[in-house]
């Protein structure tokens, strides 16, 4: 099989398209073969083993996808060959094939291709669990969202709005806000042309509800601080590359909530709500993953830099057609 291999750390330039020994699956394992993978921003970091955990080159990049199940390791019952799932993993997805473990796949509705699956996997799942068992929003909520163009944030504006909430995109470029804005966003500001602080107190006077922060840095402030009293500030990643320094002041003055979100802190009940609700979004078209750009497996360096770039709008694919 053919896939793109990280040979050694580096930026994504390292990355090559070889032949590659496809692995046999193993007890309790499933063979896919993928026909579209997503690229995330963790991708880069662990080709550039920048990321809080190593991966021991040469590795396949690679961390979310969906194809068609094609063996079956002993053990399995829970899939059968020719399904069509979707999965995660630290890596391995940029490959026309890949092994993973049965816990790690989940089924494709029907109705939903293999683009939506791959590309709604880790961005709308993590916004929406976010949104609603850390952020707690509700309809009528005024919410701001960090990095409103990336893969978790456009998610999180597009659900936010399903959701009924008021949303507050932040972003880096008009481009990036104009595609928040087609999803519902209210309000749009660029961080670059203006001073973060002063443009939320004047869009919100009120002060907002909750914040999701997938960014990090030097935005993290100024939107903690346009929080009304009792909101909620939920840090979800760093794609700045900065961990910020939050004066603990702000949080006894302003009696706010400060959340991080892992899936594994959501309770099992609210877990099980949340997945269900966002299939029901999925399906119905009520929302739908904005695919900002599509890359062949040939051209993964091009995917991997778009997005290192912080230049991707939504998510961005690798199709292995």
């Amino acid at each position: 099989m053919r896939a793109a291999v990280c040979p050694h750390y580096g930026p994504p330039e390292v990355v090559q398209v070889v032949e590659h020994t496809a692995p046999a699956a193993g007890p309790g394992q499933v063979g896919v073969r993928v026909d579209a993978a997503a690229v995330n921003y963790p991708d880069v970091l662990l080709v550039a083993n920048s990321y809080q955990i190593s991966v021991p080159p040469p590795f396949v990049p690679g961390s979310e996808f969906a194809g068609v199940v094609d063996e079956l390791g002993s053990g399995v019952t829970a899939f059968a060959i020719g399904d069509r799932v979707t999965g995660t993993g630290l890596f391995g997805a940029f490959a026309e094939r890949v092994v993973v473990e049965t816990a790690s796949l989940s089924p494709i509705p029907d109705g939903i291709d293999a683009r939506t699956a791959a590309a709604s996997g880790v961005a709308h799942r993590t916004a929406y669990h976010t949104l609603r068992s850390m952020a707690r929003v509700s309809a009528g909520d005024e919410l701001v969202v960090l990095g409103a163009g990336g893969g978790v944030g456009l998610a999180a504006v597009q659900l936010g709005v399903a959701l009924g909430a008021h949303v507050t995109a932040v972003a880096s470029s008009d481009e990036k806000l104009e595609v928040a804005g087609n999803y519902g966003a209210r309000r749009l500001i660029n961080h670059r042309h203006a001073e973060l602080r002063s443009a939320l107190r004047d869009a919100l006077p009120d002060g907002a509800d909750a914040v999701v922060d997938p960014v990090g840095g030097e935005l993290s402030e100024p939107a903690l601080r346009s929080l009304r009293r009792g909101g909620r500030f939920v840090t979800v990643g760093y794609a700045s590359g900065v961990i910020p320094r939050i004066p603990l002041n702000l949080v006894l003055v302003k009696g706010i909530h400060i959340l991080g979100f892992q899936f594994r802190d959501v309770a099992p009940e609210e877990f099980e709500r949340n997945e269900r609700e966002l299939h029901a979004l999925l399906t119905s078209g009520r929302v739908t993953p904005h695919i900002g750009a599509v890359f062949p497996l040939d051209d993964t360096v091009g995917a991997l830099r778009l997005v290192g770039d912080g230049k991707a709008i939504g998510k961005v694919l690798i199709e292995m057609g």
